[in-house]
């Protein structure tokens, strides 16, 4: 709740700014919007490839991507992607893979998307080495809490690890089978290419949705900029623990973009508008799918 609160905070100190933003909102251009929003139902097919690509056996196509999408509502109800890692999970073992195999996909899918959100942002600070103005891309008095956190987790992951055996014979056997299977999926070619396209292809998918509702508002900062601005703040905010991103992935693309030459209000109305095709529009139908998914012993 902390980081909700904060971002609260930062809300209320800038509510013009927010007023102004809102404002803007009836001066967009519904044809760009449209086009966002079936961008946005691509990135369901990605993340469909990349789930597949991270396991040897083949998944059922048509629950699979019912399952991606019902994982999106998910993903709302607990902090940090648990939610869409919790529905997959399951999904993986009710489709007869052993809990310990279904826990390594899931880490093989995790490390794909992280490396694949990177390293786009890294070839783009390097094809465009002027798109953003480095600058802290998380509210202000954040940094420092979050950091002190992060340092008390690893020190007390590893005091439990130096003090229970267990724990670490639990460990080691994770790390077995995840390099098994990381191995056994790279030995296909197919496999490899729906992980790691599907990884590259989902965070680029979320940037094109965002440089098409910056277009729809007539924002004047450039479509590479504005993928690399996305692209930043959505990796400055990955340990910001609120269900979803809420709050803090707005605060972020919104200072991102202003970092990137936009103006205020309307980056504002952009991130606004942005999160409202990408997460909230498809929160309810979402959640009737991972409802029905359920009823059907799918997941």
């Amino acid at each position: 709740m902390l980081p909700l609160l904060l971002v609260t905070v930062v809300a209320v100190r800038h509510r013009s700014v927010l007023a102004e933003g809102f404002a803007l909102l009836a001066t967009a251009r519904p044809s760009w919007l449209l086009a966002a929003a079936g961008v946005t139902c691509l990135t369901w097919v990605a993340a469909s490839f990349t789930r597949q690509g991270a396991v040897v056996e083949r998944l059922p196509g048509r629950r699979l991507l019912a399952t991606q999408f019902a994982a999106g509502a998910a993903n709302h109800l607990l902090p940090t992607g648990l939610g869409a890692s919790a529905v997959n999970l399951r999904f993986m073992t009710v489709c007869g893979l052993t809990p310990a195999r279904s826990s390594a996909a899931l880490a093989l899918y995790l490390l794909a998307e992280s490396v694949g959100r990177v390293g786009l942002l890294a070839v783009l600070l390097v094809a465009f080495p002027g798109a953003l103005r480095l600058g802290p891309l998380l509210p202000d008095g954040v940094s420092g809490p979050l950091m002190l956190a992060m340092g008390a987790a690893l020190l007390a992951a590893a005091g439990v690890l130096a003090a229970v055996r267990r724990v670490r014979a639990v460990l080691r056997s994770f790390l077995r089978t995840a390099l098994g299977e990381a191995r056994s999926v790279h030995a296909l070619p197919s496999r490899a290419l729906a992980l790691w396209g599907g990884a590259l292809a989902f965070p680029a998918l979320q940037a094109t949705a965002l440089v098409l509702v910056g277009k729809a508002f007539g924002l004047s900062v450039p479509p590479a900029h504005m993928a690399v601005a996305y692209l930043a703040a959505t990796v400055a905010v990955a340990l910001v623990p609120t269900p979803g991103g809420l709050g803090s992935v707005e605060a972020a693309l919104v200072v991102a973009l202003v970092a990137a030459g936009g103006a205020v209000a309307p980056a504002t109305a952009v991130v606004l508008v942005f999160r409202v095709v990408t997460v909230w529009l498809p929160l309810l139908p979402g959640a009737v799918t991972l409802g029905v998914l359920v009823r059907l012993k799918v997941i």
